[in-house]
């Protein structure tokens, strides 16, 4: 199923994709005779577990009021999460942006011929501490925005960048996830673009306890379209992605060779540390999938738009504030 949040009638609905159109779950519910409340939110649906997507299986296949999807204004579709995290997953990225951080600061050094040739130095082996443990961080969940928003970019930062990841929503509270277990506790997937003030980012890590106002601006966590329950999307490491700026194709990937899986990340993360229904997790950033890899950095008005097999498109646009 995909499952989405969206400006309805009286405010958020919940609603089920299908096809070109979208099922208000909660009036579809009604309609039957069935309990809504499943479907008061996102955070309702997920904190309902299998009842409740059972119940949206059901009506799904039932029918009820729907609308067009091409006229519906789609939120994100977990427009608050319980919590919200970020990994380093993937090798490619890891590395490359190591560099390009490098050529950021040669850059305001020497100027673009500096940054140039940072750019193209070889890039440095893997520490090895990302093959040790999935590495994360705590993000910003109140700052999340939805598809076909656009984010003011913040006055500070004159380097506006995207990244294309995969995140999961967690289902069941519990500590201490058995790896074995762990895929039972997602709910599904959706794409993340994590917007990056680079120029401030790049400052910032050398105070070595992580991005704040570089990843952290209203609308810098952005969400959807919507979520994919596991069923439907199948393995989530076999899923070709692709990124386009107005329209030019920038960057092609594909999930495949996580440092680690979604479930040993859950694992890890809740190792004495209660995870909660209605999280997001980031995969972190596909390799080649943002400007800061590839050294092409967003201008004010551009519309980046990601690509991710079996999910959907996430369509943003970013404009600079005087």
């Amino acid at each position: 199923m995909k499952l989405a949040t969206y400006v309805g009638d009286g405010g958020p609905r919940v609603g089920l994709v299908k096809g070109d159109r979208i099922l208000d779950l909660a009036a579809a519910a009604q309609a039957a005779g069935r309990d809504p409340s499943p479907f008061a939110s996102m955070l309702a649906l997920i904190d309902s577990d299998d009842a409740g997507l059972a119940l949206a299986r059901e009506l799904g296949e039932r029918g009820g009021p729907s609308a067009p999807l091409a006229t519906t204004r789609l939120l994100a579709p977990l427009p608050e999460p319980r919590q919200m995290r970020d990994a380093m997953s993937f090798e490619t990225h890891i590395r490359q942006s190591g560099r390009g951080s490098r050529a950021l600061e040669a850059r305001a050094k020497g100027g673009e011929d500096a940054f140039r040739a940072a750019l193209a130095a070889p890039t440095e082996p893997l520490a090895e501490v990302y093959r040790q443990m999935p590495i994360y961080y705590i993000t910003n969940r109140l700052i999340v925005a939805g598809p076909e928003t656009t984010v003011r970019w913040p006055r500070y930062s004159r380097v506006m960048d995207y990244e294309l990841e995969i995140a999961i929503v967690t289902r069941r509270t519990r500590a201490n996830i058995p790896e074995s277990e762990a895929a039972n506790h997602i709910f599904g997937y959706t794409i993340f673009n994590d917007f990056s003030a680079r120029d401030r980012q790049r400052v910032e890590m050398g105070g070595r306890l992580g991005p704040a106002k570089g990843k952290s601006f209203d609308g810098a966590n952005v969400l959807g379209p919507w979520i994919v329950t596991p069923d439907e999307l199948g393995d989530p490491q076999t899923l070709n992605v692709e990124v386009r700026v107005n329209g030019e194709t920038r960057a092609k990937g594909t999930t495949a060779h996580m440092l680690f899986t979604f479930p040993q990340l859950l694992a890890y993360a809740s190792q004495d540390e209660t995870i909660f229904a209605g999280e997001v997790f980031g995969s972190g950033t596909v390799g080649n999938c943002c400007g800061l890899e590839i050294g092409r950095f967003l201008q004010s008005g551009d519309e980046i738009e990601l690509h991710v097999e079996r999910i959907g498109v996430l369509r943003n646009r970013v404009v600079a504030q005087d």
